[in-house]
């Protein structure tokens, strides 16, 4: 049986500053659709979406990982991986969790 490599992940990883423009073009685009205006506190503002999306990415990363490891202890626990497509059961799983945490993915 053979573990899920690093590099076989599709990580997502935003660097500060990518998460940074994010949050400046979410808050330009509410502003400019007329769903909120901003009176003061912009900064404030811009903490608040970019901790949103902090949260977000490390909620996806809990996910990926502990469905990664639920894919290995189910491997295991069958005896091994004949006939098993690994990326479908992968995707299964995560899309379970996803469910029962109420992850968007």
């Amino acid at each position: 049986m053979r573990p899920l490599k690093q590099e076989r992940r599709r990580e997502m990883r935003l660097k500060e500053e990518q998460i940074g423009r994010l949050a400046e073009n979410i808050l330009g685009d509410l502003t400019k659709a007329g769903l909120i205006s901003v009176k003061k506190g912009r900064g404030a503002l811009l903490a608040a979406i970019k901790s949103a999306i902090t949260a977000d990415i490390k909620a996806e990363e809990s996910l990926e990982k502990d469905a990664e490891n639920l894919l290995e202890q189910t491997l295991r626990s069958m005896g091994g991986e004949a006939g098993i497509d690994r990326h479908r059961m992968l995707r299964m799983i995560k899309e379970k969790l996803a469910k029962d945490r109420k992850i968007v993915l």
